[in-house]
């Protein structure tokens, strides 16, 4: 067989693509543990586009599995080994302010949006179209080839925690969920939420009670819209203007409604990946800097003073005194993604920090532990996935490196990342695409989108990466 031309082989497929990328983006794959059942523990649109995807590995003559829900697998070729290529269906939740519905995928310009598009639906239907050309080439390959599908990486990995609880480990793959050239080295992951007990109010005429305070949905993600319900005697036409004159200073967007017995503060921010806290604008940190020249009763102070203290212009992790960066995967971030306060009942901040190869995470927490029991909320819940690196030596970079080069002309240089990828889940794994360099990353925003000529082209890479792998 003469040279394999992986583009044309790509662009003969570009309809089909288009189309089942549609289909499968089309579902809205959040996790609702409310529809959860037998089969689908995440819930029943997850079920849904997991069995998509199935169903479309069965019919194009793959052999494919699911593992009650939690995730499946499409797989081709024959060999005591196997390549593993792990993707997931599962998105987070769109926000509001998007152009089009988010649920409903349309081309502008040469973009496809919706969610997902990029993160990770858009990617997972390249990879299956790239194993899709490797079987109908009939190449020849020494390794099975196996598309791993989860459906809980925006939460908590339950789905990759169940799959290798019944299947052996690949002997190396990637993911495509993150950059090219290619990310050899993933930060750590903590997560964890402050927690505290509250009684009811005391409070003077002049104050108001922080009754409510709302904001974020996930913590991997930076909140894009705080609500705060204030309660008590203070002047109600004062507080209007005050806090539209911080939007307008702030350049914010929000609005101040009086109702009955409560006045409402809406303030919008801008959301972004968690690993990257200080590109987006944290809606609960804006809220709560303006808060904290109320006068308020005095747990609903205290809430807000541990914000401001702790969280407000402190990405990472500066004033919880935990800064630090190493060598190989550099600064620690901290995003603060999800806020509930409620008088008289609880309050709760949820936690995300990526932090770098050197960090004594048990340190970590005792320090973080000391700086907030002056608020009186203490940590639970604390979830841990150690940092991620694979040497540059080893032979899955260099067949990767040699794959990207060819397919683009440019070096392969290799990234390290706060993001956190299924590459972590792998013994040998890496995140392989779909951003190209000096592209925008779209993913967790509103809008998001891929552009279609860098779908087709991680296809192409995709492919020949496959063949590559499975036949070394």
């Amino acid at each position: 067989m003469g040279q394999i031309q992986w583009m044309d082989e790509v662009l003969k497929r570009k309809d089909q693509l288009l189309k089942q990328s549609f289909e499968l983006l089309s579902i809205p794959s959040i996790l609702d543990e409310s529809t959860a059942g037998p089969g689908a523990p995440f819930g029943r649109n997850i079920a849904k586009a997991l069995n998509y995807l199935l169903d479309l590995g069965r019919k194009d003559g793959f052999i494919t599995k699911n593992f009650d829900g939690y995730a499946g697998h499409i797989e081709m070729g024959k060999g005591e080994e196997y390549i593993g290529i792990l993707a997931h269906i599962d998105v987070v939740p769109a926000g509001g302010g998007w152009t089009s519905p988010p649920f409903s995928p349309e081309i502008r310009d040469g973009k496809l949006y919706a969610r997902g598009a990029m993160d990770d639906k858009g990617p997972t239907m390249a990879a299956y179209i790239a194993m899709k050309i490797v079987k109908e080439l009939a190449l020849p390959l020494s390794k099975r080839v196996r598309l791993i599908i989860g459906t809980d990486e925006e939460t908590k990995w339950r789905c990759m925690n169940h799959y290798f609880k019944f299947e052996k480990m690949p002997v190396m793959g990637f993911t495509p969920d993150a950059e090219f050239p290619m990310i050899i080295g993933e930060k750590g992951l903590l997560s964890f939420k402050l927690v505290g007990s509250l009684t009811t109010p005391n409070v003077a005429n002049d104050e108001w009670i922080l009754d409510e305070f709302w904001s974020g949905e996930r913590i991997n993600l930076v909140p894009d819209l705080a609500i705060v319900k204030l309660k008590g005697e203070g002047d109600v036409f004062q507080l209007k203007e005050e806090f539209q004159a911080y939007l307008y200073e702030h350049r914010l967007n929000g609005y101040a409604e009086e109702a009955d017995d409560h006045v409402t503060l809406r303030l919008q921010g801008i959301a972004h990946h968690a690993f990257e806290p200080d590109r987006g604008l944290n809606a609960a940190l804006a809220m709560a800097r303006f808060l904290s020249n109320m006068r308020l009763d005095a747990e609903g102070h205290r809430f807000i003073q541990l914000i401001a203290d702790r969280f407000v212009d402190s990405f990472f992790g500066e004033k919880l005194g935990i800064q630090q960066k190493d060598d190989r995967l550099g600064v620690l971030t901290l995003n603060a993604g999800v806020f509930r306060y409620r008088s008289g009942e609880s309050q709760e901040i949820h936690v995300n920090i990526r932090h770098p190869l050197s960090t004594d995470v048990d340190q970590l927490i005792q320090q973080i532990e000391e700086m907030v029991a002056e608020y009186q909320v203490y940590i639970t819940d604390i979830d841990h996935l150690p940092a991620h690196y694979i040497h540059e030596d080893h032979p899955l970079i260099s067949i990767l490196s040699t794959v990207y080069e060819q397919q683009t002309g440019e070096p392969a240089k290799l990234l390290t990342t706060g993001g956190g990828t299924y590459a972590r889940v792998l013994k040998t794994g890496v995140a392989f695409g779909p951003v190209f360099p000096g592209k925008v990353e779209t993913a967790h925003q509103r809008d998001e989108y891929i552009e279609i000529d860098d779908l087709l082209k991680a296809t192409a890479i995709y492919a020949q990466a496959i063949y590559e792998l499975a036949q070394s």
